[in-house]
C-alpha cells in the first residue's frame, strides 16, 4: 500500500512532468478521485497559484466517464486504484478543497475562483443536466449548438453530441472542428438568449426518482410469480431493459441470503479463482459464508489463491462477481436455487 505522503510526492511529481493544459486537467481528475481529505493534503503542498489553477480546472469539470477516470490513474499510479466511475467536478468541491486547503488564507483563492467561473461563456450551464439541455437545444441550428458545446467541459459536451440526431451530430462536430474566433458579442448573444429561456430550470433543484434502481428495489419485494410475469412481458418490448433490472435485482454481496444448500450447489458452478477474485475487498460475513460451505481443504485453497493474487483492479473483481450473479439468475431460473424475495411471506423456511 503507498503511504499518503508517498502517494502526495507522485501527485506533484505527475504534474510537473506533464503538458500544461492537459496536465491540469489530469491533476484534476486525479484530485476528484481521491478521498476529499487527501486531496486536501495534496493541495496544501501548492503553492497559491497551483490552488487557483486546479481548483478551476475542478469547477469546470463535470461528471467524468469511467473511461477517463481509469486512464488517467493508470497513468498517474498502477497500484490500489479507486473505484472508478463517476466522478463529479463542481464548483462546491473546488471551494470545499481549496477551504480546508488554506484556511483562513482561502478567501482571495475562493474570489478568483468564484470571479472566474461566473465570467467563463455559458457557465450556468455548469448547474444543468446535459439532458436538460438538450430539450432546449436540439432544434437549434447546428452552428448555435457548436458554439455552445465548445464552451463546454468536453466530456459534458460528448454527453450532448450523443444525444443529438445522427445528422445533426456530424453537422454540429464539423461546424466544431472549424470555428475559429468567434465575435464576443455574438457568444454574448447566445448566451444571454440561452439563459433566458432556461432561467427557471436553472433556479431549480432537482431530485431523481423513479428509474431501473428503483423498479429492481420494487420487484426484489415482489412476489417471485408477479416478478416474473412482469419481466416476461417486459421482454417482449425491451429485453435490454430487462437485463439491466435483472442485473440490479441480486448484487453479490446478497449471496449472504442464499440458504447453505444454495451455496453449495453454487460453488459447483464457480471456479476456486473465480472465488478469490470475487471475494477481494468483500466483509468478512459473506466470505464466511462462502468457506464455510467448501472442505477444510478447498477452503485453505481458496484463501491462498486470494493471497497469491495481491492487489487487483477494483473493476476486475466486479466482473468476476456479476459473472457468479448473473449464474445466480440462471440457477434460480432453472429451478436449482431458490433467491428469496420479500413477497407474501410463503417462501419463509421453518424447522
Amino acid at each position: 500500500m503507498v503511504d499518503k505522503l508517498e502517494r502526495e510526492n507522485r501527485f506533484r511529481s505527475y504534474q510537473s512532468r506533464t503538458n500544461v493544459s492537459t496536465g491540469l486537467h489530469k491533476a484534476a481528475v486525479i484530485l476528484m478521485s481521491l478521498p476529499e481529505d487527501l486531496a486536501t493534503s495534496v493541495l496544501s503542498k501548492m503553492n497559491r497559484g497551483e490552488v487557483e489553477k486546479v481548483s478551476i480546472e475542478i469547477a469546470q469539470t463535470g461528471r467524468l466517464t469511467a473511461e477517463e477516470q481509469e486512464s488517467t490513474i493508470h497513468e498517474f499510479a498502477a497500484a490500489n486504484p479507486k473505484a472508478l466511475g463517476g466522478a463529479l467536478g463542481s464548483l462546491e468541491l473546488a471551494k470545499s478543497l481549496v477551504q480546508k486547503a488554506l484556511g483562513d488564507g482561502a478567501s482571495n483563492t475562493l474570489d478568483n475562483l468564484q470571479q472566474s467561473i461566473e465570467a467563463l461563456p455559458f457557465g450556468f450551464l455548469k448547474k444543468v443536466d446535459p439532458q436538460n439541455l438538450l430539450t432546449f437545444i436540439v432544434d437549434e441550428h447546428p452552428q448555435t449548438i457548436a458554439l455552445i458545446i465548445s464552451h463546454l467541459p468536453s466530456n459534458y459536451g460528448a454527453q450532448v453530441i450523443a444525444g443529438l440526431p445522427p445528422d445533426k451530430q456530424l453537422a454540429v462536430i464539423r461546424r466544431v472542428a472549424t470555428m475559429g474566433q468567434t465575435n464576443p458579442e455574438m457568444i454574448k448573444q447566445v448566451e444571454d438568449g440561452l439563459s433566458s429561456r432556461m432561467a427557471s430550470l436553472v433556479s431549480q433543484s432537482f431530485e431523481d426518482t423513479g428509474g431501473v434502481d428503483r423498479v429492481a428495489e420494487i420487484l426484489n419485494v415482489t412476489d417471485r410469480a408477479t416478478e416474473r410475469s412482469l419481466l416476461e412481458n417486459l421482454t417482449q418490448e425491451d429485453p435490454e431493459l430487462v437485463e439491466e433490472i435483472r442485473r440490479l435485482m441480486f448484487v453479490f454481496e446478497d449471496l449472504l441470503k442464499l440458504t447453505d444448500k444454495d451455496i453449495q450447489a453454487l460453488l459447483k458452478n464457480v471456479e476456486t479463482s473465480q472465488w478469490a477474485l470475487a471475494l477481494k475487498g468483500c466483509n468478512e460475513e459473506l466470505k464466511d459464508k462462502i468457506l464455510g460451505n467448501m472442505s477444510q481443504r478447498a477452503a485453505d485453497m481458496l484463501r491462498e489463491e486470494g493471497e497469491f493474487l495481491g492487489p487487483v483492479r477494483q473493476s476486475e473483481v466486479e466482473a468476476v462477481q456479476q459473472e457468479i450473479v448473473d449464474l445466480v439468475r440462471k440457477l434460480e431460473d432453472a429451478g436449482e436455487i431458490t433467491v428469496a424475495s420479500g413477497g407474501d411471506g410463503s417462501d419463509v423456511f421453518v424447522n
